[in-house]
């Protein structure tokens, strides 16, 4: 039997990797880690039970069977994930103040 796994978007780490630093630089460097940390923990879980997240409708039929959930200790924060044969594919990484529809009904990147 084939490994699952999660597999992170590069928009998805630049989503990440974004938000770490922003964390880091208006609270502190701790926390920027944490946040780090429970994306990628949270990451896992999903892979675990990946049917956990709920679909998210959105206009944009690249990304009709996308999932969200939220990171782990961060509930502001939205993984995008869909469920693909070899685990979940993360797509993005959002805070869920900003325009999320539009920021997905603009996602261009194929999966």
């Amino acid at each position: 039997m084939a490994v699952k796994r999660a597999r992170i978007t590069p928009q998805a780490e630049r989503d990440i990797d974004g938000e770490t630093v922003y964390l880091a630089e208006k609270a502190d460097a701790e926390t920027g880690i944490r946040f780090f940390e429970a994306a990628h923990e949270t990451f896992q879980a999903l892979l675990e039970m990946p049917g956990r997240g709920r679909v998210r409708a959105l206009t944009n039929p690249r990304l009709a069977d996308v999932r969200q959930w939220p990171v782990s200790g961060f509930e502001k924060y939205l993984i995008f994930y869909r469920i693909v044969p070899t685990g979940v594919d993360i797509v993005r990484v959002l805070h869920g103040a900003r325009d999320i529809d539009r920021i997905l009904d603009e996602e261009t990147q194929g999966h």
